[in-house]
């Protein structure tokens, strides 16, 4: 079956386009915010008539031409329109009040990957509150998960909030940015006029795709997010940005791997994890390979490393689960190397306090439960299957599909 998002529902309804006639519009979008023919979403709204005033560009920038995390882009206008197009990751991380004059509605048409991490969910929660406080109104464009429903993690802690935490929910989340708005009103309390221009047609749980349809194309929603395989195993992977081993930046596939480095043994790594959890490598294969990475962590060095292939016939869906994955390596590796300088300490997102990964997790909890040789996989699975069977229960409401 065809799935239609919600950028080509409105252009192809009447009614929708309909209501937005005589408000100045605003549009929030990346690389990946595309209509199914591939028209980037700024072109198709403009074409049909809609008098878009302003645009926004997330982490990454409108045009996704920021590599790494932290790398800042610049209010500009538009060459071709001659509108202005406003940073959320420059100067501001949050809609100033100038910016939300600009625009009467704004449309949020993200791509997400399903994961608390991925900055463009506290984008959206960011938007919310600024709208409630000018009176201004959001929809958003919802475009699929393509993580799917399944949900896991630890819930993030009251007090750990960061632009990679926007609220007490696991690292995989298991809903739209559509459902997610409707969560984020619940929560916070936010009273804003909210609209969902819902999909037609997806179905979350079906093969082969489980989130993603086949009949769409995949286009970077950031630059590092080269493929579905990145995107089922981003909830997990995410982690290794804030430890001293390398995630695959500086080369061809980022964030696909459980780690590299040159003073490991990918081969132990794996039996070892074996050893401990043989159930927790379930849904994928692991494959043993080298890389080089030409810039980023270990820039020239010789990585032994292991590579995650979500995908084709290694691929279960429902056994599939990322983030104990990855626990799991840095379990292994803290097994195998007692010693080894694991947790990178470096501001993350503009974090100063809090050790990288304590920010990414949401808490010191994966951390310590990792340095703590007492600790086995049955306590981690304790707290984390409690917190996602919790998660699960409050969202049940919210889902669209």
């Amino acid at each position: 079956m065809t799935v239609q998002f919600g950028i080509d529902r409105l252009l192809a309804e009447p009614d929708l386009k309909a209501r937005l006639a005589g408000k100045r519009v605003a549009l929030v979008a990346h690389p990946a915010s595309v209509t199914a023919d591939l028209t980037h979403s700024l072109d198709a709204l403009i074409a049909a008539g809609i008098n878009v005033t302003s645009a926004f560009g997330p982490q990454h920038g409108l045009k996704g031409d920021k590599q790494d995390n932290m790398m800042e882009t610049r209010d500009e206008t538009d060459p071709v329109y001659n509108i202005p197009v406003f940073s959320l990751y420059g100067e501001v991380r949050r809609p100033t009040g100038q910016m939300m004059s600009s625009a009467d509605v704004f449309l949020f048409d993200l791509q997400d990957l399903g994961c608390r991490i991925y900055t463009f969910v506290t984008t959206l929660l960011y938007l919310l509150e600024e709208a409630e406080v000018h009176g201004k109104e959001v929809w958003v464009l919802d475009r699929p998960n393509p993580a799917g429903r399944p949900v896991e993690g630890t819930l993030l802690v009251p007090g750990q909030e960061s632009f990679v935490g926007a609220g007490p929910m696991p690292m995989r989340h298991g809903l739209t940015m559509g459902e997610m708005g409707h969560w984020f009103i619940e929560h916070f309390g936010i009273e804003v006029k909210y609209h969902v221009v819902e999909m037609n047609g997806w179905q979350p749980d079906a093969a082969p795709g489980f989130g993603w349809p086949e009949d769409r194309v995949w286009i970077n929603p950031s630059p590092n997010a080269a493929n579905l395989n990145m995107a089922r195993a981003y909830a997990g992977t995410v982690m290794i940005e804030g430890a001293t081993l390398s995630e695959g930046r500086g080369t061809t596939r980022p964030l696909e791997v459980l780690f590299g480095a040159p003073d490991i043994d990918a081969g132990d790594v794996l039996s070892e994890m074996k050893r401990i959890a043989p159930h927790w490598l379930a849904g994928c294969n692991l494959r043993e390979c080298y890389f080089e990475p030409t810039f980023h962590k270990h820039q020239g060095k010789l990585c032994s490393a292991l590579m995650i292939h979500a995908e084709g016939p290694f691929y279960d869906h429902a056994d599939f689960r990322p983030w104990r994955l990855q626990a799991l390596a840095f379990k292994a590796i803290r097994n195998l190397y007692p010693d080894y300088d694991l947790w990178r300490d470096f501001p993350y997102e503009y974090e100063l306090d809090r050790l990288a990964i304590d920010v990414i997790n949401g808490s010191p909890i994966l951390r310590q439960w990792v340095d703590d040789a007492a600790l086995g996989p049955d306590a981690l699975e304790k707290m984390a299957g409690a917190d996602e069977a919790a998660w699960s229960e409050t969202i049940r409401k919210h889902l669209l599909y």
